[in-house]
C-alpha cells in the first residue's frame, strides 16, 4: 500500500503536479536521510550490515546513524550475509522492520536462501496472513573499478521471483520517498541502488 501511494505520487506529479522542490540533496544523502527518518518514527526500525554502524557504511549512506541511534538500531554484523539476513528475516518474522545491508548485490547470493525460501516464499504462500517486513538495500549493477564479482545487476533476476517487491530507484526524490515506502510495506522489498549515483545531486519536494 505505502509503495502505491509513493507511485501514486509520481504519476500526479507527471500529469502537472504543482509541488516544488524544496532542496537539492544527493542520492546518497537521500536514502540516509530516509532510514533516519523512519528510525525516529517507529522503533521497529533497525539497520544491519557489514561496517554500518563505526564505519559509517561501504559508501556512507549510514553516516552519522550509530552515533544518532545507537548500537541497538544500527548494527554492525561479521561478513556473513547468509548469517546477518537470516537474523533480519527473524527479526521480520517477530515483528520487527529490519534494513539488511549488503555491501553490494552481488554478495546476497551468499544469503539467497533466507532471501528467497524464508522471506519471500513466506509471505506469498501465507497469503498475507504472515508479514516479512523487510528491506534488502544496497548497490546494484556496473560501477567504475569494482570488477565482474561487484558488477552484476540483479533487478531482473530478482523481479522473477514471486513475493518479493523490486525497486530500483534513480533520483534522490525516488530514492527517499521509495525507501521509506518500502520500509512501511508488509512484504519484503528488494532496493537496489546505483553505485555511480550515489554523489549525483537532484531535487527533492518537501512531500517525500
Amino acid at each position: 500500500m505505502a509503495l502505491r501511494k509513493c507511485g501514486n505520487l509520481f504519476a500526479a506529479r507527471l500529469v502537472g503536479s504543482s509541488a516544488r522542490s524544496a532542496s537539492t540533496m544527493t542520492v546518497r544523502d537521500a536514502l540516509n536521510q530516509a532510514m533516519d527518518e523512519e528510525i525516529k518514527r517507529d522503533d521497529r526500525v533497525f539497520l544491519l550490515g557489514e561496517e554500518v554502524a563505526q564505519y559509517d557504511g561501504a559508501y556512507k549512506v549510514s553516516k552519522g546513524l550509530w552515533k544518532k541511534h545507537g548500537d541497538k538500531r544500527i548494527i554492525d554484523t561479521p561478513i556473513t550475509e547468509m548469517g546477518f539476513a537470516g537474523i533480519a528475516v527473524g527479526a521480520a518474522f517477530a515483528g520487527l522492520r529490519p534494513i539488511c545491508e549488503f555491501m553490494t548485490f552481488n554478495f546476497s547470493m551468499q544469503a539467497i536462501d533466507q532471501i528467497i525460501n524464508s522471506a519471500a516464499k513466506t509471505y506469498y504462500m501465507s497469503a498475507g496472513r504472515v508479514p516479512v517486513p523487510i528491506v534488502f538495500r544496497g548497490p546494484n549493477g556496473a560501477a567504475a573499478g569494482v570488477a565482474a564479482q561487484h558488477s552484476q545487476d540483479y533487478s531482473a533476476w530478482y523481479a522473477h521471483c514471486p513475493g518479493l517487491k523490486v525497486v530500483t530507484p534513480y533520483s534522490a526524490e525516488d530514492a527517499k520517498g521509495l525507501l521509506k515506502a518500502s520500509i512501511r510495506d508488509d512484504n519484503p522489498v528488494v532496493f537496489l541502488e546505483n553505485e555511480i549515483l550515489y554523489g549525483q545531486s537532484f531535487p527533492v519536494s518537501d512531500e517525500v
